[in-house]
């Protein structure tokens, strides 16, 4: 059964499985001042980059209209069956107004088949779900058998996360500036992790960030004793080598089946800053 995959733009993909499996992408806006963007349609990420080390201000980023998804929807042959992975509602509105989106089109062609599911997750985690979902594809699985694969993933999914610097979340205001200041001074990293309910929560502060990457690292073990026959995603700030770096760590630890390595798109980065890291993979069955 063919169906169609989509997905948000709190979602960063490899290139090949965009263009293999036609992907279609609903992307989100990004603000700076005065100017709006659609990341990755009218804004690059490079473009991103730079824009962002040219302004004081933190670039705002808000979730696509329940017209866009409505719009992206519509735009698919209607016997085929769409799947939506979004990113983690409790970080955005994104999930909320996919849903809108939904029943929007729903109301004019009701027998239409879109399945939304709230990855509680974002970046490269969204990449690993499609993934999961893009193997069962593969493997000419019934559509709704895949749509529960990929929910039933959702509660396995870790998603990691390392800070270079606290820069950004100063400036969006998610830091005060005497514990930030505090922190740069003392060259505190901090690592963080997507809650089960898809919410970011710091889970250590670690001095240096040869130190924190390790822990990163290790952390992995705390939810998983080896990657083998799993996928290893791993999403980067505009720091490619680094990444490079610790998935050889990652892989000689743990030996995954399959890496996934993709550059952090904007929703993301503008709150990790550059040289932040996002790893995410399959926990062990509880």
């Amino acid at each position: 059964m063919s169906f169609q995959l989509m997905v948000d733009g709190g979602a960063d993909l490899p290139k090949e499985l965009i263009e293999k499996f036609n992907v279609k992408i609903v992307p989100l806006n990004i603000h700076f001042a005065n100017e709006e963007y659609k990341a990755g349609v009218d804004l690059s990420t490079e473009e991103f980059y730079k824009k962002m080390k040219a302004t004081d201000e933190l670039p705002k980023t808000s979730a696509s209209s329940p017209n866009d998804f409505y719009n992206a929807f519509k735009e698919i042959n209607p016997d085929i069956p769409i799947l939506l992975l979004s990113l983690t509602k409790n970080l955005s509105a994104t999930y909320q107004n996919a849903e809108l989106g939904k029943n929007m089109l729903l109301d004019e062609e009701p027998d239409r088949i879109i399945e939304i599911v709230n990855t509680k997750t974002a970046s490269c985690g969204v990449a690993l779900l499609l993934n999961e979902a893009v193997k069962l594809k593969l493997k000419e699985v019934n559509f709704h058998e895949i749509v529960n694969h990929v929910k039933a993933s959702v509660e396995r999914t870790a998603t990691l996360f390392s800070l270079k610097t606290v820069e950004n979340l100063i400036k969006g205001g998610r830091l005060d500036k005497v514990r930030g200041a505090i922190a740069k001074t003392l060259n505190i990293k901090l690592l963080m992790k997507a809650s089960d309910e898809g919410d970011i929560e710091v889970t250590e502060k670690v001095r240096g960030e040869k130190k924190a990457l390790r822990r990163l690292v290790e952390q992995i073990g705390d939810y998983t004793k080896s990657l083998e026959g799993k996928t290893i995603a791993l999403a980067h700030s505009n720091c490619e080598e680094k990444a490079k770096k610790v998935l050889a760590s990652i892989k000689e630890k743990y030996n995954p089946s399959e890496e996934l390595l993709v550059e952090m798109g904007p929703l993301i980065a503008t709150h990790a800053g550059e040289g932040g890291l996002v790893i995410s993979f399959l926990e062990d069955k509880k």
